[in-house]
């Protein structure tokens, strides 16, 4: 009988690997906690609506890659393809925005799914970390948030990142341009799919990677020639308060991000050791998705970065992370009666804080020692029925090879004080 395999598109993370993906995630989150945001988790699944109207109807998310369904009760839902809908959903259900404390800072990391062409980078199910900051339009919010995912970057070690900024105005200004592009491309020579988007959505047309249409795009009103007054002097003060904590950007002006969702600022970290799927996050600014979803207006502003991406970045840049070791001490009992006595001392190790692991199995000692070395541990703990009569422990110190007798009532102590 064949075995079963993940799902195509997916993956399994397995140790020794899953504890790098666990150390970015720590890495990404610290910053956040550090600033007041606090941890937000919701369902898996929403409503299918949520998404359709947060993300936008146009947006290839929506039609081409969310896996929708029917239930048994009738009820239309979709796995989350991203997390930015869910967080605000959660915050207005719970009425956190009229607690009186603007803006609402959130974080997650979870798993998210999209039914994408698989590819290196790219995965049907692929795992974040994310921030939002509800109810509050200031520049030095939106400043905030690219300095902590820069912050977190840097802390993993990473530097060759770069992050692009744009603005994509606001409903003032954004209607004026959307029509002058939608004029432009109108006289383009482009597929059906294509021209259906100048009507729904045309920025995402500025979007598309192929060069047969990127070659059209030559000579595109471009959006900061629209931005009103107040725009401008918003994305200004971004500029200058990243700027001046030294955050270095890059202006691009055909940034829009696949979401329907966003106003003003929006930016993207990108790593060009990726190759094609070069984002290793993005976000920005949302100040009409409340709305869109039936909620009050709450201008709010957010970033969701893969932790698959940011392992992917690490590689490229031969980063690796300095992992504390997952076991320090491993208990090799020969015997029965050393069985009892190693496994009392392994959890006496445990509640002490000291990270224990014990040979299972009644191994004979060469085939313990080999799991001893494995588990990476510093110290090794063999006990026979010759050292138990004469009322001692052999510690190994696995580094330098030493080994000596240490009284069985001595050996946490000792432990304790070497490890400490």
């Amino acid at each position: 009988m064949s075995t079963f395999k993940a799902p195509k598109g997916t993956y399994d993370l397995l140790p020794p690997d899953s504890a790098t993906y666990l150390a970015v995630r720590e890495a990404i989150a610290a910053p956040l906690r550090n600033s007041g945001y606090g941890y937000v988790e919701t369902p898996g699944f929403e409503n299918v609506e949520l998404f359709s109207r947060g993300v936008g109807e146009s947006t290839d998310i929506v039609t081409k890659e969310m896996y929708a369904f029917t239930t048994r009760g009738g009820d239309q839902l979709a796995l989350r393809p991203e997390g930015t809908a869910s967080v605000l959903r959660a915050a207005l259900e719970a009425n956190l925005h009229k607690a009186g404390n603007l803006p609402v800072k959130l974080w997650y990391s979870g798993s998210y799914y999209r039914y994408e062409r698989p590819q290196k980078g790219r995965y049907r199910h692929f795992s974040q970390v994310g921030a939002e900051a509800i109810g509050a339009e200031d520049p030095a919010l939106d400043a905030e948030l690219i300095i902590l995912a820069d912050q977190a970057y840097r802390s993993l070690g990473l530097r060759e990142f770069r992050i692009l900024l744009n603005s994509l105005g606001d409903k003032e200004c954004r209607p004026v341009y959307r029509a002058a592009l939608q004029d432009f491309l109108r006289g383009l020579d482009l597929d059906e799919e294509t021209r259906r988007r100048i009507d729904i959505n045309p920025l995402r047309v500025l979007d598309d990677k192929r060069d047969d249409v990127q070659k059209q795009l030559v000579g595109a009103p471009m959006l900061r020639d629209y931005l009103c007054d107040a725009c401008k002097a918003y994305h200004e003060q971004v500029r200058e308060l990243i700027t001046a904590e030294g955050v270095a950007y890059e202006d691009d002006p055909k940034l829009v991000r696949g979401l329907d969702y966003y106003t003003r600022t929006t930016f993207e970290f990108v790593h060009d050791g990726l190759g094609a799927q070069s984002a290793v996050g993005g976000g920005g600014r949302y100040d009409g998705l409340s709305e869109m979803i039936g909620g009050p207006a709450l201008p709010s502003v957010g970033w969701a970065l893969g932790v698959d991406r940011t392992v992917l970045a690490l590689e490229a840049e031969g980063v690796t992370l300095d992992l504390p070791s997952a076991t320090s001490v491993f208990a090799v009992p020969l015997g029965d009666e050393a069985r009892r006595v190693l496994f009392a001392k392994v959890t006496e190790l445990r509640k002490a804080g000291i990270a224990a692991d014990f040979s299972y199995g009644g191994k004979g000692l060469k085939g313990a020692m080999k799991n001893a070395n494995r588990s990476g541990a510093r110290f090794t703990v063999v006990a026979g029925e010759r050292d138990l009569a004469e009322g001692v422990v052999q510690l190994k110190d696995m580094e330098s090879g030493e080994q000596e007798a240490v009284a069985v009532e001595a050996i946490v102590g000792e432990l304790k004080a070497r490890l400490g």
